[in-house]
């Protein structure tokens, strides 16, 4: 099946979409500043996907410079995905998928050696699409979101 979705990099007139997008989506929401301060410093890794001239979804990441997050290398430079979200009814489109690759991208734009992000450790659609993408997990964090539920970092080599 043919997408019927573009990307394209985030625009400051995307934010209340990308915001209403955030709160239907997702527990864990953010304020206007948060998402201009990200799109600001990093805009290569800040996608939209549009369909219809509508934004149906986002990813939004920083680049942070940590311990690798596979226990070796010392310090790496590594992209963060803070968060990725999909309208429900365009769900089980490759619109998620296509977003994370672009993001990538982006990561590597910025010379980031991984990519990684946070997973509810019971949203099995995601974990498994994360690991198609080359995602492993790498480590759980106990209690992470703010209902108390783990969370798996789930950590991808780059190159």
């Amino acid at each position: 099946m043919q997408p019927t979705f573009t990307l394209r990099k985030f625009s400051p007139d995307d934010l209340q979409s990308v915001i209403q997008i955030n709160r239907v989506c997702l527990p864990e929401n953010y304020t206007d500043f948060f998402f201009v301060d990200l799109h600001q410093r990093f805009p290569e890794t800040f996608i939209v996907a549009e369909q219809d001239e509508k934004i149906i979804g986002y990813i939004m990441c920083r680049i942070e410079v940590g311990l690798s997050n596979f226990g070796f290398g010392g310090l790496v430079r590594k992209g963060h995905v803070v968060s990725i979200a999909v309208l429900p009814q365009y769900r089980r489109r490759g619109v998620a998928q296509a977003v994370i690759k672009k993001s990538l991208e982006g990561m590597e734009y910025y010379k980031s050696k991984q990519g990684f992000l946070e997973v509810r450790v019971t949203n099995e659609a995601a974990i498994s699409l994360y690991k198609n993408l080359g995602f492993e997990i790498t480590r759980t964090i106990n209690g992470y979101y703010s209902d108390g539920e783990d969370a798996y970092v789930m950590t991808k080599k780059l190159a």
